[in-house]
C-alpha cells in the first residue's frame, strides 16, 4: 500500500499494518499535530467504570510513540541504538471517559533544543470535543549504548525544529508548567 498525503499535517497516512507515519517534508504540518484518534478499550476502564489513570498515561505513550515514528524514530533508528526516554512527565484528569467512547489526542511541540524535546499531549472526547485530559512530558535524546543524551541527528533536528515553527505560534496550554500540590487559602 502507498502512502497518500493528507492536508494540514505534514504527515502522510499510516503504512499498512505498521502505523508508521512517514515524513513528508512538503506538507504543512498542523499545529497542533493529531496523530491518534481510537475508542476506550475495554482494558482501560477500572472498578469506577472509566479509564483508568494509567491507561491515560498508556495513550499518551502512543501518541508520543506516533509523534517518535513521524520525527523518524522507528524500529530500525531504535536497533541502531539510539531512542527518546522520557525524564519527567504529569498527567492532568480533567473528566471521565467510559468504555467504547472515541477519544483524539492532539500533540503540542512546547519546546526543543538538540537533545531535548517538551511536549504536550491534550485528550479529547472524539465526539463533544471535551477536553478529558493532558500529559506533559520532558524527553531527551540518549544514545543506549553509552547511557547518555546525545544530540539527535541533523535529519531529525531539522523536523523537530520544523514542528517547533508551526507551533510556535499556538497559545501555551493553561496546563503546561503547572506545580502539583495542595492549595491552601490564607487568611
Amino acid at each position: 500500500m502507498q502512502s497518500s498525503k493528507l492536508p494540514g499535517h505534514g504527515l502522510t497516512t499510516p503504512l499498512e499494518g505498521t502505523g508508521l507515519r512517514p515524513w513528508d517534508p512538503d506538507a504543512p504540518i498542523a499545529a497542533p499535530l493529531c496523530l491518534l484518534q481510537t475508542t476506550v478499550a475495554p482494558r482501560w476502564v477500572d472498578y469506577n467504570g472509566h479509564m483508568s489513570e494509567s491507561c491515560y498515561l498508556r495513550v499518551f505513550g502512543d501518541n508520543s510513540d506516533a509523534f517518535f515514528r513521524c520525527i523518524g524514530i522507528d524500529e530500525a533508528y531504535r536497533g541502531a541504538g539510539h531512542s527518546l526516554y522520557t525524564v519527567q512527565t504529569q498527567l492532568h484528569n480533567l473528566r471521565e471517559v467510559s468504555e467504547g467512547e472515541p477519544i483524539r489526542l492532539t500533540l503540542q511541540l512546547l519546546d526543543c533544543d538538540d537533545k531535548r524535546l517538551h511536549i504536550f499531549h491534550a485528550m479529547f472526547h472524539g465526539a463533544s470535543g471535551d477536553l478529558l485530559a493532558t500529559g506533559e512530558q520532558m524527553l531527551v535524546h540518549v544514545d543506549m549504548q553509552a547511557g547518555r543524551s546525545v544530540p539527535m541527528p541533523p535529519d531529525m533536528h531539522h523536523r523537530v525544529q520544523a514542528i517547533r515553527a508551526a507551533h510556535a505560534a499556538l497559545p501555551r496550554p493553561a496546563q503546561a508548567g503547572q506545580p502539583i500540590g495542595i492549595r491552601r487559602k490564607i487568611g
